[in-house]
């Protein structure tokens, strides 16, 4: 992030505005709160690139930490009177936080894909390419097991149980879990190690035992899984943008939407408190309409 731009705001806040140091000390930490999400997320490097679907996802970040309305509200004023600085000096083209409003009512549903929009995203992974064959094992992995950006450019190989088909996952917090992985992430990840990471880690001399790499065997960045997921939708036959947490979403609203106990699919995210999980329930709304629309003589 632009280190200079947050300097300049600092001290038109202490010069021009006569903000007090506690004052500041609150813009600056919820700046950064705003830079680490990006970071660990996968989202835009850049002030000047982030779009709506980064303001989502952070939204939802904020509502998944259980901030109360009033904190959120000050984040969001602090990030809205940072960019509207930066929009006034010409540093960005507009304010990203502009069109934020936040409401009494609860958060908004997540966004997440539907299995026929997954389809189409693992169709485009296909082909004997060694990139498509990273691709397509890291969206498997992603999909299967609803893991954060920063665990998975943080998996290393013995986290990897392919007998027993798990992952030992290092989550917030120094949490671990265990995480289970289905037949295809399976055969994703044999394809990948033999045609691809092995390939590129001799080719370049790397000496590394992280699980994604990219073309030059280093390992993969939270910003270079962004990068891949927004390639594969561009390939796909879908008009949507992505963030790689829309993939954890994703894991969870099927894994509920199938039947799944909620507890059990808190354990699986890693959540702390069951009220985060909780917002999956929406998916059991479907199964009413469905059951309405099927059962009910004049639906």
């Amino acid at each position: 992030m632009e280190q200079n731009w947050i300097k300049e705001f600092k001290q038109y806040l202490v010069i021009e505005r006569q903000y007090s140091i506690e004052t500041l000390k609150a813009y600056s930490e919820d700046i950064r709160m705003f830079c680490d999400f990006l970071q660990e997320s996968g989202g835009s490097t850049s002030f000047g690139e982030i779009k709506r679907l980064d303001v989502h996802a952070y939204m939802n970040f904020l509502y998944d930490k259980q901030y109360q309305t009033t904190t959120i509200s000050r984040m969001i004023s602090s990030l809205r009177s940072f960019y509207h600085f930066l929009e006034k000096n010409g540093h960005v083209d507009n304010n990203p936080f502009s069109y934020v409003q936040l409401k009494r009512h609860p958060r908004a549903l997540p966004r997440f894909f539907y299995e026929k929009e997954m389809q189409a995203l693992f169709n485009a992974t296909q082909g004997d390419d060694l990139m498509r064959i990273r691709d397509n094992a890291l969206l498997e992995t992603l999909y299967a097991t609803g893991m954060r950006v920063s665990e998975c450019t943080g998996l290393k190989l013995n986290a990897i149980d392919s007998e027993v088909r798990a992952m030992l996952l290092h989550g917030k917090g120094g949490k671990d879990r265990y995480v289970p992985y289905g037949k295809y992430c399976q055969r994703a990840l044999e394809r990948y190690f033999k045609n691809t990471r092995t390939p590129l880690i001799q080719k370049f001399h790397k000496e590394h035992d992280y699980v994604f790499v990219n073309h030059y065997g280093d390992p993969l960045t939270a910003a270079g899984v962004t990068y891949i997921l927004k390639q594969i939708v561009k390939r796909s036959s879908l008009t949507t943008e992505i963030h790689p947490h829309e993939l954890r979403h994703t894991f969870a609203t099927h894994l509920m939407s199938n039947g799944a106990d909620l507890r059990a699919v808190q354990e699986l995210l890693g959540h702390s408190s069951l009220s985060t999980t909780q917002i999956y329930t929406h998916v059991t709304k479907e199964h009413l309409q469905n059951d309405y629309r099927k059962f009910f003589p004049r639906a």
